[in-house]
């Protein structure tokens, strides 16, 4: 397998640091807008990844280039490690090249003109999703929200229909940390861009007899106890991937995402809109040399925080992703919440990647490497819990980075 990653940025990094410990794979070329970010990421694996990690510069919003990429590198699959703005023209280029497909995050949504929370409009992934039938005749895989959530939660979702449960009431996301950044009042610990678009925009609810509905922002709050140490956070709803992919391979009568936030972030979240500071609508600024530039407030705000994958020295705690589920199991009543905890201190100390983005970064290196022994295959526009989740928690286990599973109530 020779796999074109898109994206050199601190999950991008980190991929590298984990596919650099498996061998699953015969080449990794690394590729960002900025060659010099690319070329750090592969000169930071050393001697010993020589010769199995190249880098390139490409523009990830421009189809045709990355297209070329992929045929001139013989690259079987993309793995696209960019911001959800980049998704289709990446899609659409590993349609193009014949090559596989895997992100993170899926195509960006557009809230209803006339009831933004109340009515779905433009959904994540519909524009993805309506590619399918191109990808079904490709014979190609577009695994679709391959992350930590989506992605690790999704199979976890798939594992306990499977595994655990005859009948599902409710299947929620749950995501809380107790992470901390010494010298920051407000230091996001993941890409400010997406947690903006995310966190503001109207979250979406599932439910069997409704379908796909959604609610204001930060709606239904509740207090959710974490494991591992991280105790009571307060989570409220958020659009995410999830909440469009586990109903259409699960059978549950609700489906939510919930994110524990807290009420300084949720602050914080409100004013920059209040302001306009969310926008990604271009506007008319005076540079320092006296020219006037067009760019986007959201971007402005970016560029004013630090870079997440920057932060690990300065952060302590630990961060957890998992899957709460409510359902019936052999006539009586159960309740689980199966998740993955990952300890900022462990992460730096073993790969030099802070814990948020190597959370992220782990489950797309052990999807590839079950593309590339056959064990995970398909054509079309497929979720995570699509495929068999048994292999993919037993390989995430033996990467070192074990789940836990504990039963509620």
């Amino acid at each position: 397998m020779r796999v074109l990653l898109v994206g050199a940025g601190g999950v991008g990094t980190a991929i590298t640091r984990i596919a650099a410990r498996r061998d699953f794979f015969d080449g990794f070329v690394v590729a960002d807008y900025d060659p010099a970010r690319a070329e750090a990421a592969v000169a930071a694996l050393g001697e010993a990844a020589r010769g199995r990690f190249t880098a390139r510069r490409v523009d990830a919003s421009d189809t045709a280039a990355v297209t070329g990429l992929l045929e001139a590198e013989g690259c079987d699959v993309l793995l696209n490690a960019t911001d959800p703005r980049f998704v289709m023209p990446l899609f659409e280029a590993a349609l193009a090249a014949g090559s596989h497909y895997l992100d993170m995050a899926m195509s960006l949504s557009r809230p209803h003109a006339e009831r933004p929370y109340d009515t779905c409009g433009v959904k994540l992934g519909d524009e993805q999703f309506a590619r399918e039938r191109e990808w079904e005749k490709s014979g190609r895989l577009a695994l679709v929200g391959m992350g930590v959530e989506p992605g690790l939660s999704d199979v976890f979702a798939r594992y306990a229909a499977e595994e655990l449960f005859d009948e599902i009431e409710e299947i929620g996301i749950r995501d809380g940390a107790n992470l901390m950044v010494e010298g920051y009042d407000f230091a996001p610990s993941f890409n400010i861009w997406t947690t903006i678009e995310e966190c503001l925009n109207p979250p979406v609810v599932y439910e069997r007899e409704r379908g796909w509905f959604t609610t204001e922002p930060f709606s239904e709050p509740e207090v959710f106890e974490f494991p591992d140490g991280i105790g009571p956070v307060e989570c409220v709803n958020v659009e995410h991937e999830e909440v469009l992919l586990v109903p259409r391979w699960v059978d549950a009568r609700r489906v939510t995402f919930k994110y524990g936030l807290g009420e300084d972030f949720i602050g914080k979240l409100r004013t920059l809109h209040a302001l306009g500071l969310d926008s990604t609508a271009p506007v008319t600024v005076r540079s320092a040399d006296g020219e006037t530039v067009r760019v986007s407030p959201r971007d402005v705000v970016a560029a004013c925080l630090p870079d997440p994958a920057t932060l690990g020295e300065r952060m302590t705690g630990k961060t957890c992703a998992g899957t709460w589920v409510k359902g019936v199991r052999d006539g009586r009543p159960r309740e689980v919440y199966l998740y993955h905890v990952v300890d900022n201190q462990w992460s730096m100390r073993e790969y030099g990647s802070q814990a948020v983005v190597w959370q992220t970064a782990v489950n797309p290196v052990v999807a590839l490497e079950l593309m590339a022994r056959g064990e995970w295959a398909g054509s079309g526009v497929l979720g995570p819990e699509a495929l068999d989740p048994r292999p993919f928690l037993e390989l995430l286990t033996a990467y070192g980075s074990p789940w836990g599973m504990r039963e509620q109530g």
